[in-house]
């Protein structure tokens, strides 16, 4: 199939692409076209904000923890109804391995990259054709000036361009095109009071730049995965979603689904009890920024904690982790009773305690994903397995108490079924 599509990247992170991108959704989608957006690589908060935008699903896209198969596949079901692709990059056009510019080779998607501009010039177009001739294999179409101060700012800028490259427009400073963030990342769509009006307004800001324009057609090809095995066939898993446990690719729910599971949300900060299930995810999320109103839930903490005397199975991530945990001191550096299933406790350390791409091996296949946060867990536990690096070093452990699996990492449920199936069935 053949639909306009382009990779939105830029030289670093904290350029502005996220916005940019999620603008650029709102405008096309306001113009009445179907946007389609992904991410390139391990992110929850972004496609947050970025379905918002478009009113479109939102799936990662990663040739080593989807798998180059996947992305393919994505891609190419999308170009089916889609009037526009957008793909939003991570960090900088090369960094990463793989890169957003692998992911862009991969698929043949051309390359738009978003520069902050702000106090430069002439070091505009050194940046863009530094980009634009690094590899080869990526093509970078064009530049868009970010922060831009005014309308002879964005004449110098443009002049600045390398032959080959197309200005695509200046973005002048506005308040619509931020976003609040915190220590993971964008604050969650949710939390947004005000975030439909600011993607509008925002849209209106690029539109009035001349950025409404489609970028060129790209052919997508990518054939479909093989169904999944019915291993979770009649299964009831509750999944904690709201504030406090947000942190879930859309792909792991749809996969359960698909392997026969009735999947249940549930609110461990408002719901007084379980739903009857047989199995339990508790994913990441912001469990400190909620921890007292976690710890005065005593039906929630008590629902839970007969689940897990009953010996059914519990898959706790990161956030999930520390709801599991005896206790949370949040940043302010209070300490909350929490389940404790998990002896010992997790405390907010202030920085980044663990970053990276990661994998956990068993004989049903390499569960593929990430880490990524800023707690710690103070236990005298001995974790039962560990999670390596990609360059093959231990990285989190991974917990295992009665039918409970609680760990750092954050999994990419598709990557391998039989694995997941595993760690929530009894």
């Amino acid at each position: 199939m053949t639909v306009p599509a382009l990779l939105i990247a830029a030289p670093g992170s904290g350029q502005g692409k996220s916005m940019i991108t999620a603008a650029l959704a709102r405008l096309h989608r306001n113009a009445g076209r179907r946007v389609r957006v992904f991410k390139h690589g391990p992110d929850y908060l972004d496609p947050m904000v970025q379905e918002r935008a478009s009113g479109t699903p939102v799936y990662q896209l990663h040739p080593w923890m989807t798998g180059e198969a996947e992305c393919r596949w994505r891609l190419a079901e999308a170009a089916r109804e889609a009037d526009l692709i957008l793909v939003e990059g991570s960090m900088g056009l090369f960094d990463g391995d793989p890169s957003s510019a692998d992911l862009a080779a991969l698929a043949g998607l051309p390359v738009a990259v978003v520069i902050d501009a702000r106090a430069m010039a002439e070091t505009f177009g050194a940046l863009v054709g530094g980009l634009a001739r690094h590899r080869d294999d990526v093509r970078v179409i064009g530049a868009i000036a970010n922060r831009v101060g005014s309308p002879g700012h964005a004449r110098m800028l443009a002049g600045s361009l390398p032959e080959g490259v197309e200005w695509l427009g200046a973005v002048p400073r506005d308040e619509a095109l931020h976003v609040p963030d915190r220590h993971l990342g964008l604050v969650q769509a949710g939390e947004v009071a005000d975030l439909d009006a600011r993607l509008d307004a925002a849209s209106a800001v690029l539109a009035e730049a001349g950025l409404g324009r489609l970028p060129p057609p790209v052919a997508l090809h990518g054939e479909a995965p093989p169904a999944p095995p019915r291993r979770l066939h009649g299964q009831r898993i509750a999944v904690a979603r709201d504030a406090a446990f947000a942190f879930a690719y859309r792909a792991n729910l749809e996969l359960l689904e698909a392997m026969g599971a009735e999947v249940v949300p549930f609110s461990p900060l408002r719901d007084a009890t379980l739903p009857p299930c047989d199995a339990l995810w508790l994913p990441g999320g912001y469990p400190e920024l909620y921890a007292a109103t976690l710890a005065a839930n005593d039906g929630m903490r008590a629902a839970i904690g007969e689940h897990h005397a009953a010996g059914r199975p519990t898959l706790a991530e990161c956030g999930g982790l520390m709801y599991c945990a005896e206790s949370l001191v949040d940043g302010e550096g209070v300490e909350h009773p929490m389940l404790g299933l998990l002896a010992g406790r997790a405390e907010m350390a202030g920085r980044l305690t663990g970053i990276g791409l990661q994998s956990l091996s068993r004989p049903e296949g390499e569960l593929r994903g990430h880490t990524f946060h800023h707690s710690r867990l103070e236990t005298a536990l001995e974790p039962t397995e560990q999670t390596v690096r990609r360059s093959g070093s231990p990285a989190e452990g991974v917990y295992r108490v009665g039918s409970l699996t609680a760990t750092y990492f954050h999994a990419y449920f598709p990557s391998a079924p039989e694995v997941v199936a595993g760690l929530l069935s009894r």
